[in-house]
């Protein structure tokens, strides 16, 4: 049989079949990113159906152990668990594994990475690659720039989460509840703690005792200390689910070591990757879920002097990103492309 040698490499999607997964697919074409072949993986449900990939009809195939046979690259998006029992698996097999879960962030031999930031860690891997929270990720886009210019010491959030972040079920359930109101019904919730509709709530996931912090603000602490490589920063945070379908936003106010002022913030941020300004005081018209879903930049706007501090040490802002993008699926694709493309039989 005569060898064909090609550098496009094998991909494996785990949990292609949630919102994360078919953003990968969307997201590979949108970038031209090279794929010799797709396997798509998700639960034995949803083995047997089909999914359009470049013109083709690609077969589901159930999530198991035998799976990652000559795959190149793994895109995980199906949850800790299961990253947990088959990343390993995969590695093992010979791939890469980019995933999208918190199962390894923290642990000191996985990289976690933001291109952006900290691409230069990817060649550290041992064979699975982190992609950092969601509202980690939209905060650090903008930050990251402004911390090289001048470090930040202390960092403050308030976060207002999409349904996106999570997943498919809970947009559903947002359209579905939202409808239900709106039609004078009563709608209980079954994947969110609360009614979702026109409603607001702290993020649903568990609160450590201890602390009153949930899992979410804690992950947005470690993940930032992490990227940013100084644990010696400072950083509050207070996570909540708002009904949106998909884009993050935050409200953000840092300090850093040295006086800042807002000229200096919008020159920073006016170069940076993967940042777009929107901050127009005449018009009123600053970074919103509706603009920032469907696009790979962080918005950026409402730089301001914080008022609270009068050394001018301190600036406020408000950023909106699409989660399912750069917060899960775009930083994913932008980590695969970065790794070195192998030769392949």
């Amino acid at each position: 049989m005569e060898t064909k040698v090609t550098n496009d490499p094998v991909v494996a999607i785990a949990g292609v079949t949630g919102a994360v997964g078919a953003e990968f697919i969307a997201t590979m074409d949108r970038r031209g990113f090279r794929v010799g072949k797709l396997k798509a993986l998700a639960s034995a449900r949803s083995a047997g159906n089909t999914l359009d990939f470049r013109g083709q009809r690609i077969v589901i195939e159930e999530l198991t152990e035998h799976s990652f046979a000559g795959v190149d690259i793994a895109l995980f998006s199906a949850g800790g668990g299961i990253s947990r029992r088959f990343a390993p698996i995969a590695v093992k097999a010979g791939a890469v594994v980019v995933d999208n879960s918190s199962a390894f962030r923290m642990d000191p031999d996985v990289p976690l990475v933001i291109p952006e930031i900290n691409a230069g860690r990817i060649r550290d891997h041992k064979g699975i690659i982190a992609n950092p929270n969601c509202a980690a990720i939209t905060a650090l886009v903008p930050l990251w720039p402004i911390h090289k210019a001048n470090r930040i010491r202390r960092l403050i959030l308030s976060t207002y989460q999409a349904a996106s972040g999570g997943g498919a079920a809970a947009m559903e359930e947002l359209a579905e509840s939202t409808r239900a109101s709106l039609n004078g019904e009563t709608h209980e919730p079954k994947v969110l703690p609360h009614p979702y509709a026109f409603n607001l709530f702290s993020h649903n996931t568990p609160i450590d005792p201890a602390t009153g912090y949930n899992e979410e603000e804690t992950k947005v602490i470690q993940e930032t200390r992490k990227i940013f490589e100084d644990e010696r920063i400072a950083v509050g945070v207070t996570c909540v689910r708002v009904p949106v379908l998909r884009a993050h936003c935050e409200a953000i106010t840092f300090e850093c070591e040295r006086p800042i002022t807002e000229a200096e913030v919008r020159e920073i941020l006016s170069g940076a990757p993967g940042v777009k300004i929107v901050d127009d005081r005449v018009r009123n018209y600053f970074p919103m879920p509706i603009d920032a879903s469907g696009q790979d930049d962080v918005l950026v706007g409402r730089i301001r002097r914080d008022l609270s501090d009068p050394t001018g040490h301190s600036i406020s802002m408000f950023v909106a990103a699409d989660q399912l993008l750069k917060g899960a699926a775009l930083n994913a694709i932008q980590i695969a492309e970065l790794l070195p493309q192998r030769v392949m039989a």
